[in-house]
């Protein structure tokens, strides 16, 4: 039996795409939490945010499905948000049997004061506009591959 990893490439760890992302990823939340402190927000909390800054008043699934959190990571950020006076959640227009989250005016204000969180990002990287396209598009795209039920 050898020992050697030439013999086994597919194990190496350096051929791991698995590795490269997660190592990618520790270290672009490493990147924004500088950025976050002065918010007072965590990277989950900011995803949560950002959902809310686009569209308002939704219901939870619908956070979950935007933010890719499961409702149990997302609830403890919910109440911890609602918590810091950035959001209510309360019962939706269409349906009082569901809930629906919406930013109250200290989470309003709170997205003028991140404006420039995502630009700053952007310079600590020091990739192209479309280098960080390409990057994102093939990310979903996995994402979206590795969450497709299979046959």
């Amino acid at each position: 039996m050898t020992n050697s990893i030439a013999a086994m490439p597919q194990l190496k760890l350096t051929n791991q795409v698995c590795h490269a992302l997660y190592s990618a990823t520790n270290a672009l939340i490493r990147a924004y939490r500088p950025l976050l402190e002065p918010l007072d927000l965590t990277y989950p909390q900011y995803l949560v945010m950002l959902a809310l800054w686009e569209e308002d008043g939704v219901p939870i699934r619908h956070l979950v499905d935007h933010t890719h959190l499961d409702s149990g990571t997302l609830t403890p950020i919910l109440k911890r948000l609602e918590q810091k006076g950035l959001l209510i959640r309360g019962r939706a227009d269409t349906d009082e049997r569901r809930k629906a989250i919406r930013l109250t005016e200290n989470g309003w204000i709170l997205r003028h004061q991140a404006a420039d969180v995502p630009a700053k990002l952007i310079c600590e990287t020091e990739m192209t506009a479309d280098q960080a396209l390409e990057l994102k598009a093939l990310a979903e795209t996995l994402y979206l591959q590795l969450s497709l039920p299979k046959a």
